[in-house]
């Protein structure tokens, strides 16, 4: 029994033994890294700049009305059935891939709107606005992105700028 009792003391003395204190008291030891050395830099360069271009140091402010590139046909636009801000207001399915969501909230001279899962330039879309019998979809600078007109009850086609097809489906 008292070699059982002398083996357990052995082995906390010996685990005790191999516990150190883990501070840092050395003198060699410094809490500051080395400082670096410089490096060469080359010189700078001084002038004047040229003026701006133009009379204005602003690009022009985009209009409400702008031509989509491409246009619509004008047998849709002549169909088109009226259109009012109220009934746009919602969820909208975009070319059956992707989901557009027009508000009431005023964003600049339209009101706000955005896509989620689409492609192309509707990624950018940020208001919108009607205008006739055609509801102006605009980027979040308020440039014209595209057009749609309406062709049925809960249903509307039209293009972007750059010729996308564009279909509005509830």
């Amino acid at each position: 029994m008292q070699f059982r009792h002398v083996a357990t003391g052995l082995v906390v003395i010996l685990s005790l033994a191999g516990c150190q204190r883990t501070a840092y008291n050395d003198a060699s030891y410094s809490a500051a890294p080395a400082p670096l050395t410089a490096q060469p830099v080359p010189s700078v360069q001084g002038g004047q700049l040229p003026p701006p271009t133009g009379s204005s140091q602003f690009p022009a402010a985009p209009t409400a009305n702008a031509p989509v590139a491409g246009g619509q046909p004008t047998a849709v636009a002549s169909n088109a059935m009226d259109v009012t801000k109220e009934s746009m207001v919602g969820s909208w399915r975009v070319n059956g891939s992707c989901d557009m969501f027009l508000t009431l909230t005023n964003l600049g001279s339209g009101s706000r709107g955005g896509t989620r899962g689409c492609v192309g330039e509707l990624t950018a879309m940020g208001s919108w606005e009607v205008s006739g019998k055609q509801v102006l979809l605009k980027d979040r600078s308020g440039n014209q992105i595209g057009s749609v007109y309406k062709t049925a009850d809960n249903a509307f086609s039209g293009q972007t700028n750059t010729g996308q097809p564009i279909t509005l489906s509830r």
